[in-house]
């Protein structure tokens, strides 16, 4: 590569096959999916866990000692395991309000109700998700804890 200028009166002039040559790296630059990645191509399991009744009388609006608390939420643990159903990938940890959102690598899982003190009588679980990179997959979870 040649980058040798000539004078000529008070303007330099750069050969010919620089320009082209420095065009083309320009024009590399501005092709979209060349700059670099920074994503890491992980995507997210998403969505709200709903458990209840926690007593045997609901009222409207809900008694706040019959609501969920964090306490609640490891009693009825819930977690990601491989296809498989042979690794547990992650423990899913809600908000206080049940939702949740999991960074996870692409791929296909099995999402179930961990063996908690308590038992469900009725829950959506097991259920399979397939998670994509850079992308939200929802499961809302329902967790019937059999208090009436």
């Amino acid at each position: 590569m040649s980058f040798s200028l000539k004078m000529k009166g008070n303007t330099y002039i750069m050969k010919k096959r620089t320009i082209v040559i420095l065009s083309m790296l320009l024009s590399l630059l501005a092709v979209p999916g060349c700059e670099k990645q920074t994503d890491s191509g992980k995507g997210y399991l998403v969505g709200k866990i709903s458990i209840g009744p926690l007593c045997p009388v609901q009222t409207d609006p809900p008694n706040p000692g019959c609501l969920p608390t964090a306490e609640t939420y490891k009693a009825y643990p819930v977690s990601i395991w491989t296809s498989d159903d042979k690794t547990k990938i992650s423990l899913i940890t809600p908000a206080l309000d049940g939702t949740f959102r999991v960074e996870i690598g692409p791929g296909n899982y099995l999402v179930k109700l961990d063996n908690g003190q308590n038992s469900a009588t009725e829950t959506n679980l097991p259920a399979e998700v397939a998670v994509f990179p850079q992308q939200d997959t929802r499961l809302d979870i329902s967790i019937d804890t059999g208090i009436r």
